[in-house]
């Protein structure tokens, strides 16, 4: 997309600080209200967490990927997409068939299909107990979504009094399950998995999805298990092209009512006085003039920007205190090009089936080594053993590569945040380690590597402006969720400066490529917009 820079107005209705997907969707539901947008965006492109170029310089044909690839969220609110009518804007997404694959070190795999008997079956090639435990546990997390996802679709400082007497009425027809969602929402990941299931590989497999959503062994991380609900319920899908299409199509969907998106665009102040917001401070000193503003980023940055004492101390404490990585682990991000194709023949071979695992998300990782790599993280450690999920986009999509050739997508979801001896010291070499780790797994890597993008939590953090390389914002934790997330008092549809909105993954509904939060942004927004018209 053409990035030069059109000329903008300083007077808008809304000024949107962040041009990732949220903002992105923020200001489009606005523009289609009529209201006058303008979205500043830090760096050189749109998309933030979800964009795609071609960044390793010694291969400027293969697409990366730095942060999001698979489209699991936006498949649970599809109705974005659709609302925003982004086809017509060149966004397309295929589905994954299938979703995610398991792997373990003795050449089984376990494969989550979208049809969960399917799912069922693989499992009971190594346990028919646990096959029917499967079963069984899917009643329980179909409960929990029943529940959860009306509400993660409205906005949780109304009422919702419709949504909540649907909810108690799933609850009470499915009064017998009652025992099983309290401990699940209220015990671990960890201690589900243990509960159900007997086989190593089924465990395990259970241990490397739901660790991708945070520490299995939390109290109330039996939640993350909501990852298994949407894998069967809504697949998993990719973007056409790259992520960079889908934010594209946001940009163009913008432009074309009205709106306008200036890149390269720091902001250094979020102007307010007298508890009304004003506008916002580019760091080149230019100003932009508003009614409302949103904070499209992380809310703490955001916060933080705000005119000097329109934000009461103790919200400033407590939103330096919101818990983002605080378990001291969050991702590794390695991209990888390579001269030829990646196979996986031992796997292959033992299945049988003929199922090609290149265009899947592999995980790697079994039960103990899940563990070892959250207790490593937890002292500041490198973690020795391999637990990694890979993904190679260039299969779904022979686009994002040179025929012949492949991109690897390598995302191992546990390191530590700040190693005793640093990022700078070990960069290189947790690389080497952890793609060492996949030649016992993946063939054509060793020898085929043209070059590669490395990117840890500072990196994260300096790139995308975002606290301890948290790719979420907050952790995602019942006690931040809804209007307790990012923090008690700022999850409201108010805050202490009149036409100031939080709008990003730190709100209600939380993490994920879905364009959610942006949306519930822009109507509230809207609300006030009509009550303080000129």
């Amino acid at each position: 997309m053409n990035q030069k820079q059109p000329a903008v107005n300083t007077d808008f209705d809304v000024i949107v600080v962040g041009g990732g997907t949220n903002g992105l969707s923020a200001g489009c539901y606005l523009g289609m209200e009529g209201k006058k947008v303008l979205v500043l965006e830090a760096l050189d492109k749109v998309g933030g967490m979800a964009s795609s170029g071609y960044l390793i310089p010694e291969a400027p044909q293969h697409l990366v990927h730095p942060c999001a690839l698979d489209m699991m969220s936006m498949r649970v609110h599809a109705h974005v997409p659709a609302e925003l009518g982004l086809e017509q804007y060149g966004f397309k997404s295929v589905e994954l068939a299938p979703g995610y694959v398991y792997l373990h070190p003795d050449g089984q795999s376990l494969i989550f299909w979208r049809d969960r008997e399917r799912t069922a079956d693989e499992i009971r090639r190594f346990s028919a107990r646990d096959a029917d435990a499967f079963l069984e546990f899917m009643k329980v997390i179909d409960l929990f979504l029943d529940i959860a996802l009306p509400m993660m679709r409205v906005d949780p400082a109304k009422a919702n009094l419709g949504v909540k007497l649907r909810m108690v009425g799933t609850a009470i027809k499915h009064k017998a399950l009652k025992p099983e969602l309290m401990a699940l929402m209220t015990g671990s990941a960890l201690q589900a998995a243990r509960e159900r299931f007997e086989h190593p590989i089924t465990r395990s497999a259970m241990c490397a999805l739901t660790g991708l959503a945070g520490d299995i062994t939390a109290d109330g991380g039996g939640i993350y298990y909501a990852l298994l609900g949407f894998l069967h319920r809504f697949g998993v899908g990719r973007v056409m092209g790259g992520m960079q299409q889908l934010s594209n199509a946001m940009q163009a969907r913008l432009e074309a009512l009205g709106g306008q998106v200036l890149v390269s665009a720091s902001v250094s102040e979020i102007v307010a006085s007298d508890g009304q917001v004003k506008g916002v401070k580019l760091a080149d000193g230019r100003t932009f003039s508003a009614r409302a503003v949103i904070a499209g980023c992380h809310p703490r940055p955001a916060l933080e920007m705000v005119t000097s004492g329109q934000i009461p101390k103790h919200l400033l404490t407590r939103i330096a205190m919101a818990p983002a990585n605080a378990k001291g682990s969050g991702p590794l991000k390695v991209d990888v090009a390579l001269r030829g194709q990646i196979s996986l023949p031992r796997f292959e071979a033992m299945r049988g089936d003929g199922v090609d695992l290149r265009n899947t998300c592999l995980m790697i990782g079994t039960e103990e080594a899940v563990l070892e790599n959250f207790a490593a993280c937890a002292r500041g450690e490198v973690p020795t053993l391999p637990y990694i999920t890979v993904a190679v986009p260039s299969a779904a999509d022979p686009s994002q590569a040179p025929a012949g050739q492949d991109v690897l997508y390598i995302y191992p979801p546990v390191m530590p945040v700040n190693p005793n001896q640093g990022w700078d010291a070990l960069r290189e070499q947790v690389a080497d380690q952890v793609i060492e780790q996949l030649f016992a797994y993946v063939d054509g890597i060793e020898g085929q590597i043209i070059g590669r993008r490395i990117e840890a939590a500072p990196d994260f953090t300096a790139r995308l402006n975002t606290v301890n390389g948290c790719v979420v914002h907050i952790d995602t934790t019942s006690m931040r969720s809804s209007t307790m997330r990012p923090a008690h008092g700022l999850g409201g549809d108010t805050l202490p400066v009149a036409g100031l909105y939080l709008g990003s993954a730190g709100i209600h509904p939380g993490g994920g490529v879905n364009g959610m939060a942006g949306r519930l942004a822009a109507r509230r927004v809207s609300r006030y917009l009509q009550k303080t018209r000129r």
